[in-house]
């Protein structure tokens, strides 16, 4: 292994504990009074939502992790509050969404009943089939219907990305293209790379080139947030981040401006957390680029030289249905 293989290693061992700790410090913020009372229940309903994905993948990389069950408790009490489900839904926007994300997000020690009464309503509502979504928002759903072990509709995984984005994105210029949608379509058919994405050879490679485009252009614009996802997506499809020149990049960017209290303090270059920043507008700034950070070095440094999954074994993907 070469001196700067390991340097990057010790730095997204770094970035990873720094971040995912200060998450478990923070992150109660979002289901206490004052959280209740100083933020808007949409973007803060996203964030426990999103909270509840790290703890499901934090769990597969470090089980036994006291951070983790400081985190895995904010969701658990979220999940019991019997008004959670009817904040869900306020904004109509995102509310089947959310909704379902809940249904498969569900962590093990909230016991409610809640979970199944959406994943009924859905149903009955005609969520689960695939009628009137685009095909990134039919592979979104089959992910999350799977979690919740919900019966479905949705065509098969390689049926659903022949149709998706980063499939026919190989001449379109990087401009033009959506990173949320490229990345998350990666994620949802690979289970965040703890499933193999089933993809030929020839599509594999195509993706991953796709991906590395957006990487080089996102490290251009300071991008923290679109970079990090990125990282995750070139692991997803099969690379080894740290070894391709815009992956190690990536986590070079992100370890340089990662504060000494761990956070990611923005987005962005242009997004991040003023000088003179409240505590709020610090949480809020920087509560996003944190999480993805925290996600991808839990699940990159997972799959590298060493990384073992909770069984003790080193970690395999299964292949996507």
């Amino acid at each position: 292994m070469s001196t700067r293989s390991v340097g990057l290693d010790e730095a997204v061992a770094r970035l990873s504990m720094g971040a995912r700790h200060w998450l478990a410090r923070q992150a109660g913020y979002l289901d206490s009074p004052a959280g209740h009372a100083e933020l808007p229940v949409t973007p803060r309903v996203k964030a426990l939502l999103q909270l509840a994905l790290l703890c499901r993948y934090w769990g597969k990389s470090v089980p036994a992790e006291a951070a983790l069950g400081r985190a895995t408790s904010i969701v658990e009490r979220a999940w019991r509050r019997p008004e959670f489900p009817h904040l869900l839904t306020l904004d109509h926007r995102y509310a089947r969404q959310f909704e379902l994300m809940y249904a498969g997000l569900a962590p093990a020690g909230a016991v409610t009943d809640a979970p199944g009464a959406v994943l009924a309503r859905l149903k009955g509502d005609g969520y689960l089939t695939a009628r009137r979504k685009a095909p990134y928002l039919h592979l979104e759903a089959r992910f999350y219907a799977d979690l919740a072990g919900a019966e479905h509709e949705f065509a098969p995984y390689e049926e659903l990305y022949a149709a998706s984005l980063p499939a026919r994105a190989a001449t379109l210029p990087v401009a033009d293209l959506d990173v949320c949608v490229v990345t998350h379509t990666v994620f949802y058919l690979s289970d965040f790379g703890f499933r193999d994405p089933g993809l030929t050879e020839d599509a594999r490679a195509q993706a991953l080139q796709v991906v590395e485009r957006l990487t080089h252009h996102c490290l251009g614009l300071g991008e923290w947030d679109l970079v990090g996802k990125l990282v995750l997506a070139q692991y997803c499809l099969g690379a080894d981040p740290l070894s391709t020149p815009s992956g190690a990049a990536g986590i070079r960017m992100l370890a340089e401006v990662q504060a000494p209290d761990g956070a990611i303090p923005g987005r962005s270059v242009v997004r991040r957390a003023p000088a003179d920043a409240t505590p709020v507008e610090y949480f809020r700034k920087s509560y996003q680029a944190t999480l993805v950070t925290a996600l991808t070095t839990l699940i990159v440094a997972n799959g590298r030289p060493g990384g073992h999954s909770p069984a003790g074994t080193p970690a395999v993907r299964e292949t996507a249905r």
